[in-house]
Formats: C-alpha cells, sequence, structure tokens
C-alpha cells in the first residue's frame, strides 16, 4: 500500500511545474507589451517608408516571447534590460531580410553619404560626381556603380501611389502627356512671335539662332554694321519675350487696362502674336513627339 500511495502524490507535483512556468511567461510578455511598441517606433522613425511597421511588431513580438521563455531571474538582470536587447536584434534581423541589397552595398552607400556630407560643409554646396568620388580614391564609374546598386535595391509601397498610380518619387525619364503638350504649343507661340516680327528683325533672328551665321555674316548681308546687328537681336528678343510672357494672358487686356506699361509697338505686336493661330496650327510646329520643325517649312 505505502508504494503505490508514493507515485500518486508525486505526480500532480510534476504536472502543476510546467503550468505555474507557463503563466509567469504570460505575465512577463503581457506587462511588458508595450516595450515592443516603443522600440519599434523608434527604429520606423530611421527607416524608409515602405517598410512595414506590423511585420516589425511581429517579430519583436516573437523575440518577447522566446525572451520571456529563456530568462532567469537568478542572473539578477531586469528583464526589461534582456527583453530590449533580445527585440532590438530580432527588429534589426527583420530589416535586414527585408533589405534587396547586401550589407555591402549599403555600407558603400553610407559612406559615400558621409563623403558628400564632409564636403558639402566644406564646399558650402553640394558636391560633384567628380568632386566625391576624388575624394574617396575611386573611378567615377565605380562610384555610379554604387548609387546603381542602391538604386536597384529601392522599394516603392503600393500604398504610397497616388490616384493616378504614379508616385511623385519615382524618377520621370520624359516629358508626361500633359507636359508635352504645352510645350509643344510654347513652341508653337515661339514661331508665331518670329514670323509676326518685322522683316529685318526676323532676318537677323533667323539668320543667327537658326542658320547660325556670324554677326559680321549678316552685317554684311544688310549692309550695316556689326553693332547695329546686336541692337537689331536685341530689340527682336524684347518683343519675343513680351509675346511669350502674354501667352496665357486675356487678348482684351493687351490693348486696354494698363496701356501705359509698354509701348504701341510692342503692345501690337504681343495682340498680333497671340491672336495668329489656333492650337491646332501652333501645334503644327512641332512632332507628336515635341521636336521642332525646321522654321522656313512653316508658312510665315
Amino acid at each position: 500500500m505505502t508504494v503505490v500511495a508514493a507515485p500518486a502524490q508525486a505526480q500532480p507535483a510534476d504536472v502543476a511545474a510546467p503550468t505555474a512556468l507557463a503563466a509567469d511567461v504570460d505575465t512577463l510578455v503581457r506587462e511588458h507589451l508595450p516595450l515592443v511598441g516603443h522600440l519599434v517606433r523608434t527604429v520606423v522613425m530611421r527607416v524608409p517608408t515602405h517598410v512595414n511597421q506590423d511585420d516589425l511588431v511581429s517579430a519583436g513580438m516573437l523575440a518577447l516571447v522566446l525572451a520571456a521563455r529563456s530568462f532567469d531571474e537568478a542572473r539578477g538582470v531586469p528583464f526589461s534590460g534582456f527583453a530590449a536587447i533580445r527585440i532590438r536584434g530580432a527588429l534589426t534581423d527583420a530589416l535586414r531580410s527585408m533589405d534587396w541589397a547586401s550589407r555591402a552595398v549599403r555600407s558603400k552607400a553610407r559612406q559615400v553619404e558621409a563623403v558628400r556630407n564632409d564636403l558639402a560643409a566644406a564646399l558650402g554646396r553640394t558636391p560633384s560626381r567628380d568632386e566625391t568620388a576624388q575624394a574617396m580614391g575611386v573611378a567615377v564609374t565605380d562610384l555610379d556603380a554604387v548609387e546603381a546598386d542602391v538604386d536597384r535595391a529601392s522599394v516603392v509601397s503600393l500604398q504610397s501611389l497616388n490616384p493616378e498610380g504614379v508616385d511623385e518619387r519615382l524618377p520621370l525619364t520624359g516629358d508626361g502627356p500633359e507636359s508635352l503638350l504645352l510645350k509643344r504649343e510654347q513652341i508653337g507661340y515661339l514661331h508665331d512671335a518670329i514670323a509676326e516680327l518685322p522683316d529685318r528683325l526676323r532676318l537677323v533672328v533667323q539668320r543667327y539662332f537658326f542658320e547660325n551665321r556670324k554677326m559680321t555674316e549678316i552685317a554684311e548681308e544688310l549692309g550695316v554694321t556689326e553693332s547695329r546687328i546686336s541692337q537689331l537681336r536685341s530689340e527682336a528678343l524684347v518683343l519675343m519675350r513680351a509675346a511669350m510672357i502674354a501667352m496665357n494672358a486675356d487678348v482684351s487686356d493687351l490693348d486696354g487696362g494698363r496701356p501705359t506699361e509698354a509701348p504701341a509697338r510692342q503692345r501690337k505686336y504681343t495682340a498680333a502674336v497671340v491672336t495668329r493661330s489656333s492650337l491646332t496650327t501652333r501645334l503644327e510646329a512641332t512632332t507628336l513627339l515635341g521636336e521642332p520643325r525646321p522654321f522656313a517649312a512653316l508658312a510665315l
């Protein structure tokens, strides 16, 4: 009888031990949940916006649970300090697993950034690529290779895209449809501005800017001095600049409202440029890709 009763009394004690340990782990985890949130917020402030905060919280929670399970109070270390070390390490590992760039690439990128900051402080301006490469003791091609590696590892979150689906942080490879249309219309206005110039001024502009003729050659052709050609060119540029500024103005405002601000000749010329053509004819001054057509090919 005595031999049978002894194991029956020992069994409940063996079962109760792990239950009490699980309760201690649960208590430690519950009491230190705010520690995970605090450390995650600290990390999020120093990482790109595409990093998912929920993933970091999950990594921090797992580290907290593992720290609670392996914590030994007999070592005399407070659990908050022990858990903080484990959580920071888990967050660092999580960030490294999210990063598409290797540690070597990130190290070189930090080195480039440090050199640029030092040069900017010494020069009082943003250093050029050649200056940065020279300060680092590398070739410009090596510097470009580092930046290319970092760019390839850059990640953009889909949640950061605007309603049109284009992130403002993405580099543009060319003009968008609206910008291209405005650019084409401006070139058309420029053609109109040249076409409305007086004959002699228009000839000077064509010879100098479109045919790349020297002022001495233009002067010989018109039978005047070189200084006179310079004056005619300046006069033409003043008129054309006034017309381009008035490009978006109401035509009715060109002859009224502020008549004393510009000479009558300039106001008359500007009004003629603005009313010379329609949007369709102005767009004919360029190709569909925005490439200017030869000025001589357009009817004056």
